[in-house]
């Protein structure tokens, strides 16, 4: 939800060592041109960077109005199946303003807009996501994704086939429970109520001050409507909704960085736009996925460079040509399962494989 995702999931500690198979390994005038080519893919990225605020307005705007509109079926309609269907799409449409608020804590949008940034940070605070939370994992994970190396603050936990073979057993239980499809399903309880909040507040609460308001302003809503219109209605508009979106959130965030032509790099080899392009996925959707995600899907051009407003991501793409290749997935049912399974990266396959590829 970029981790909506959070994505400061409960972490397990990254065991990897930052050496590779000799074979895959680039050559120092390899990683020089590689550097030299991401300062140039850099430099006309900063084209995009550019803020449209009316634009911003419009997309906030239109946004805030679908919201309400889905959430009034959401809670008010006359039919259970009509219901239902007002809550999947105010779940979507969560998502999509969650993009709005990401984009405003990378500074995308509505740099300096008070106006703007009180009702983005305000959705933050009621969504479980504190800001101050969100950006110390959000700004950690751009800056390391993909590395085999230290903590995996703000991503999903790598462990190499090697020391996973020679973790404990608690170390194995803790690694498969953080990496399991349950935490994504369960992502309102582990990925935000847990890992954005209660956690984060138990290591720091001073740090975190902002943290237990977001629970008040969570569970204070929630409350209200049920007191106010009754616990259908409280089911229907807030609970259904939250579980729909933060479940869409984990999972997009997951596949993003967890594909099968994903590359993972030890720290010597790592540079920014090569995890960009190498890492991060362009998750292929139709227009009504792509509106509802906030062109999330466009996440290579995204981790590219995170100034880029999510409104010209596919602008970006299309006019430079490294971005033209990704490694891309679907929301298809086989690829989704295809992704879920993958467990672990192996250094002499240069690859992520599932459990079972790791014991052959």
């Amino acid at each position: 939800m970029e981790q909506l995702v959070n994505l400061d999931i409960p972490q397990t500690r990254n065991l990897s060592s930052p050496s590779q198979s000799p074979a895959i390994l680039a050559t120092e005038s390899q990683l020089a041109t590689e550097k030299a080519q991401d300062r140039q893919l850099l430099i006309d990225s900063r084209e995009f960077a550019t803020e449209q605020r009316l634009k911003s307005w419009f997309h906030l705007g239109s946004t805030l109005l679908a919201l309400t509109f889905f959430g009034s079926v959401a809670g008010f309609g006359e039919a259970v199946w009509l219901r239902l269907f007002g809550s999947l799409l105010t779940g979507l449409t969560i998502v999509r303003m969650f993009i709005l608020y990401h984009d405003y804590q990378h500074g995308a949008i509505f740099k300096g807009s008070k106006s703007g940034g009180l009702i983005l940070s305000t959705y933050g605070m009621l969504l479980l996501t504190p800001p101050s939370v969100w950006r110390r994992s959000h700004d950690h994970h751009h800056h390391n994704n993909s590395k085999l190396f230290g903590a995996s603050i703000g991503s999903f936990p790598i462990m190499t086939t090697e020391h996973y073979q020679s973790a404990t057993s608690n170390e194995r239980l803790e690694y498969r429970l953080a990496r399991s499809p349950l935490v994504i399903l369960t992502g309102y309880l582990t990925v935000f109520l847990f890992g954005m909040c209660i956690r984060p507040l138990l290591i720091d609460a001073r740090r975190h001050r902002d943290a237990p308001l977001s629970l008040l302003f969570h569970f204070g809503l929630i409350a209200g409507v049920c007191w106010l219109a009754g616990w259908q209605t409280m089911l229907f508009l807030c609970v259904l909704p939250a579980l729909i979106a933060t479940a869409s959130g984990a999972y997009l965030f997951y596949v993003q960085h967890n594909f099968p032509t994903a590359i993972i790099r030890p720290h010597d080899q790592w540079t920014y736009t090569g995890a960009a392009l190498q890492s991060s996925s362009f998750l292929a959707m139709g227009p009504v996925m792509n509106w509802l995600t906030g062109n999330i899907g466009y996440h290579h051009v995204h981790h590219l460079n995170s100034k880029i407003p999510f409104y010209r991501l596919p602008e970006t793409m299309a006019a430079l040509k490294p971005l033209q290749s990704p490694n891309t997935t679907t929301l298809g049912i086989r690829d989704i399962i295809g992704c879920l399974r993958l467990k672990l990266w192996d250094n002499s396959r240069n690859r992520l494989v599932t459990f079972a590829e790791a014991k052959q």
